[in-house]
């Protein structure tokens, strides 16, 4: 399950005037901490602007988040769920927050109806609000294949290679040792 971190940053730049202007803008990045999402940021986000910084870093809980190729504008669905205790038998409501992309707000509830039109559960959506969410960074796999090895490793292979042993012989050579 992804853990969604708001990221406020503040850099300057410099308007067509030539005076510097402060400007904030807000994402959200899926990370595993508060440190993975602040490096992130100064990683997918720097602009090459004078004193960059990221002002504030908080955990955004989201049940789902439903991305569209249209939809300039990010906007937070409340969803209500009711669903009936086992035990007491009384009905419970659980609340889950959805962020969606789209171009007006109507636009983005009916992306959402259009999402759980395939949930058994009845549910009731209370509000819709604009964020101002710039963009959202989801986790990728490349983020993990694009990580440099250090100069100071090498594969496996070509250590075997130089010392003249296969791998099966060096993994008998290991549990020999253990």
């Amino acid at each position: 399950m992804a853990s969604w971190y708001l990221c406020k940053i503040r850099y300057q730049k410099q308007d067509e005037a030539g005076s510097l202007q402060t400007i904030n803008e807000v994402y959200l990045i899926d990370s595993v901490s508060f440190t993975e999402a602040e490096a992130k940021c100064y990683k997918l986000i720097v602009t090459g602007a004078s004193d960059f910084s990221v002002d504030s870093i908080t955990r955004m809980r989201l049940a789902d988040l439903f991305t569209y190729e249209e939809g300039e504008q990010w906007f937070k669905a409340k969803v209500i769920y009711f669903s009936v205790d086992d035990k007491s038998g009384k009905e419970k409501k659980i609340v889950n927050y959805m962020l969606v992309n789209a171009d007006g707000i109507q636009q983005a509830i009916d992306r959402v109806n259009e999402q759980m039109k395939g949930f058994l559960i009845p549910y009731e959506m209370t509000d819709m609000v604009l964020t101002l969410i710039l963009d959202v960074f989801p986790h990728t796999s490349d983020e993990d294949a694009e990580q440099e090895i250090p100069a100071n490793l090498r594969p496996l292979s070509e250590v075997l290679a130089e010392r003249g042993i296969t791998e099966e012989e060096y993994l008998q050579e290991q549990e020999e040792d253990h």
